[in-house]
């Protein structure tokens, strides 16, 4: 089995497809505009709405989720690179979130 890919926020590319696997109230709080959210409890149940064929970087709040999340994908034929750091650095980094609420997004 190969090494699992791990980037820091910085290096993910603009376009990149971005699985975030946090829970719900941590999604709503703040996200990356156009990921997709899948819970880490609900990816087995909800694989089949990911392109097996797409690169997935996998983000939840500090890495460690999303590393589960990215050794499991690897595990069934999916390409998942973790995002370290994940979200916490993605704010620290400026770069942009979007928010479910009416208030300012951030990182639960």
């Amino acid at each position: 089995m190969s090494e699992l890919q791990n980037v820091p926020v910085t290096a993910v590319p603009q376009d990149a497809r971005i699985l975030d696997v946090r829970e719900d109230h941590e999604w709503e709080a703040g996200h990356i505009d156009g990921a997709l959210h899948i819970p880490l409890d609900e990816l087995p149940s909800r694989v089949d709405e990911l392109d097996p064929d797409e690169d997935l970087h996998v983000i939840c709040r500090l890495g460690g989720r999303s590393k589960r999340a990215a050794e499991w994908l690897e595990g069934n034929g999916y390409t998942a690179i973790n995002v370290t750091g994940g979200m916490n650095d993605w704010l620290e980094a400026g770069r942009p979130l979007v928010s479910e609420t009416d208030g300012e997004p951030t990182v639960l």
